[in-house]
């Protein structure tokens, strides 16, 4: 189903902006060290209003990344403020590249419609499927899912 209305499904769902973000580490001491300021940071973080999930992942041999999602733009742009990620910013930073080599921040905000379905579905719990795709960029309307 449709919908522009998301009251029903999980905070994460309700997320209208999500951060992607990921250092390059300069290795096992870098990493190390960075868990202090890093837990401090995740706890504050998670007591923010707009905060609604947060996950982390790895790559080979030293990158760690950050996917959050926060209820606006606003929520997410305040955390970033906060003094535990400025401390965690300045630390991979300083010192050219003696804790980290690179790393990148995305910023994506959520399209106003999406799709929900049977109890997370506000207009009524009903299970359904949507008649036609969501058009392309190049089309006025969308083909009819076949089943």
């Amino acid at each position: 189903m449709r919908t522009t209305d998301f009251s029903k499904v999980p905070p994460v769902g309700q997320a209208t902006a999500m951060f992607v973000g990921a250092t390059r580490y300069r290795g096992p001491r870098s990493i190390f060290i960075l868990t202090f300021t890093w837990f401090k940071m995740v706890r504050q973080m998670r007591r923010l209003p707009g905060y609604c999930w947060h996950t982390v992942y790895w790559q080979w041999p030293f990158t760690l990344g950050t996917i959050a999602f926060f209820r606006d733009r606003d929520a997410l742009l305040k955390f970033a403020r906060t003094k535990h990620h400025r401390d965690l910013m300045c630390w991979i930073t300083d010192h050219g590249t003696r804790n980290a080599t690179g790393g990148y921040i995305r910023l994506y905000n959520a399209e106003e419609s999406g799709y929900t379905n049977g109890v997370w579905r506000a207009e009524g719990a009903t299970m359904a499927h949507i008649e036609t795709y969501t058009p392309l960029s190049h089309e006025a309307d969308g083909p009819s899912v076949h089943r």
